[in-house]
């Protein structure tokens, strides 16, 4: 999948998307004038305090716009916080729960047990890996059938000790490999689903970059479902959809806009519950006050379906995904 980066060549270590050239150019210089002044000298201060504020106000400008293909490129940002990022930061005590107990262990799909600000939960969630090594390690998040196996016994587990369930969807889609066509991809994916379905504890799901296809919403059949601000939740990829109907990948910016795939556009549709916002910038720039949010949002979730039994839990979430795409009848 395209994501459309290049990195600073003076600092490796920051990766700009194609739409932030600009800034790119303002935080160069003033990188450029601290370097060369040692950082506090008075004759360059006041053009540096300038360039900075110039910068933040085009930072501010540039993500008050975005439109569906920006949002697309922002999701797919390698440095936007992952599975492991969300479980270092608000789950403790986490012990990993590995394979299905039928094949072997998927890395693409991880999750275990753990406690969300004092309370005991099961968390899983798509992890995408944050360099090369690590990213062909866990598939760059493309579940193979026994990850979804997988996910299936830690909700049996769940649904076992009474434990709200926790996901974190950030996936282009499950693998499409001739292997995992093999073992069952398909019934996997839907054996997941229906489990989200059929669980009788809370199940809460964040997508925090890219919700894509089957893959994602094995994981996201949830009571509540919410998106983070510039992440993004489709049937299939931009580029997929582009090639399909228009038989040209490069028009993946238009397929982008066409079906709706920004957290603006689904919650409208009445596809996802919540959107959690994003500091300006995005939460690549934010990372510790993004997953913050993120925690606090899940955190008011899990209060509002407090109480609920089982039963009542299934229904709202029955009723929750029959109503999606459900025409209302006109008054009179």
């Amino acid at each position: 999948m395209s994501i459309g980066v290049y990195q600073d060549m003076s600092d490796p270590t920051r990766t700009y998307l194609d739409f932030e050239r600009p800034l790119a150019e303002l935080e160069a210089k003033i990188e450029e004038l601290e370097t060369l002044s040692g950082g506090d000298a008075p004759d360059t201060a006041d053009e540096t305090a300038r360039l900075r504020q110039k910068a933040a106000e085009q930072l501010a400008a540039l993500y008050s716009k975005l439109d569906p293909w920006r949002k697309t490129l922002v999701a797919r940002h390698p440095d936007r916080p992952h599975f492991r990022d969300y479980r270092a930061a608000l789950i403790e005590d986490f012990e990993e729960l590995c394979g299905d107990r039928r094949f072997s262990e998927d890395n693409a799909i991880v999750g275990g047990l753990g406690r969300f600000r004092g309370r005991a939960v099961v968390v899983m969630g798509h992890e995408k890996g944050h360099d090369t090594e690590s990213r062909l390690k866990h598939n760059f998040g493309m579940a193979r059938p026994e990850g979804y196996r997988k996910a299936i016994r830690l909700m049996d587990l769940a649904e076992k000790f009474g434990l709200p369930v926790l996901t974190f969807v950030d996936t282009a889609g499950a693998y499409p490999g001739l292997g995992a066509e093999e073992r069952g991809q398909a019934e996997a994916i839907a054996r997941s689903t229906e489990r989200c379905l059929s669980l009788g504890t809370p199940l809460v799901s964040v997508i925090t970059g890219e919700g894509g296809s089957g893959g994602a919403v094995a994981l996201a059949s949830a009571n509540s479902v919410m998106m983070l601000e510039h992440s993004i939740y489709s049937v299939i990829s931009p580029e997929g959809c582009a090639s399909i109907l228009w038989k040209d990948s490069t028009r993946a910016k238009d397929a982008a806009v066409a079906m709706k795939i920004t957290a603006q556009d689904l919650i409208e549709l009445k596809i996802v519950d919540h959107i959690i916002p994003e500091p300006i910038g995005g939460a690549h720039r934010h990372r510790d006050e993004s997953m913050n949010n993120v925690g606090d949002a899940i955190e008011r979730q899990l209060a509002h379906l407090d109480g609920l039994d089982a039963a009542a839990l299934r229904q709202q979430r029955r009723e929750r995904f029959l109503a999606i795409g459900r025409l209302e009848a006109e008054a009179g």
